[in-house]
């Protein structure tokens, strides 16, 4: 490991992990199953478990990392292999933006996912925005092989995204607060956001529960 890669991962990818798991803690359900896509080493499912037994992660990983901290499984980066509605949520946390065909990637996730999707990923948006998500990307991936084609949206390329695929937005954090100043001031800005993202018929049953006093737990 080179001598910014080891950097990067003592200042900045154990910080964003803790972060990133309280963040996704508030867009979870408090119990149920969980398809986290392109896991990696599934160390951030794992602590989300721990925080939350009566949820049950399973990983899907184009390249497997070893050791795995969770059961990861598989796939061709295209096509998640379970049948339609087999999870409760899908979790995408930084990856549509390393897929080939990130629409297609996100349609699949609809398919599978029961509830919800759970979407961490990037905006293109503000001064030398696509030049700084290329230099984290290289940096936090490029030694683990993965797919760097620098995919980085606009919002409203996301919205447009959205529609097509017939999801609304339950939830849009965009202060994620990943990196610890002064990185922050580079690597934060509005460079981040977290969505949960519902099918209509999903977000007027959960309107309904709230409104009969059954109050999603967590924001979920």
């Amino acid at each position: 490991m080179k001598l910014s890669e080891r950097i990067h991962e003592g200042y900045v990818t154990r910080r964003r992990r803790q972060v990133l798991c309280r963040r996704l803690m508030d867009l979870l359900p408090s119990r149920g199953t969980v398809l986290d896509v392109g896991c990696g080493d599934g160390l951030l499912a794992a602590l989300l478990m721990r925080r939350r037994p009566a949820l049950r992660i399973q990983g899907v990983e184009v390249r497997p990392r070893q050791p795995t901290h969770i059961a990861v499984q598989r796939f061709d980066g295209r096509t998640l292999p379970y049948a339609a509605a087999s999870f409760d949520v899908v979790m995408c946390v930084d990856v549509l933006h390393h897929a080939r065909q990130p629409l297609a990637l996100l349609r699949e996730a609809r398919r599978v996912a029961r509830r919800a999707i759970v979407l961490k990923d990037h905006t293109c948006a503000g001064w030398l925005a696509a030049p700084t998500l290329r230099f984290m990307d290289r940096l936090g991936n490029a030694r683990h092989g993965v797919d760097l084609p620098y995919t980085y949206w606009t919002r409203r390329q996301w919205q447009a995204a959205f529609a097509q695929l017939d999801l609304g937005v339950a939830a849009w954090v965009s202060d994620v607060g990943l990196y610890p100043w002064p990185a922050a001031w580079v690597f934060d800005r509005s460079l981040h956001f977290l969505a949960r993202l519902e099918a209509p018929s999903t977000a007027a049953a959960s309107a309904a529960c709230a409104s009969r006093g059954f109050g999603r737990s967590s924001g979920a």
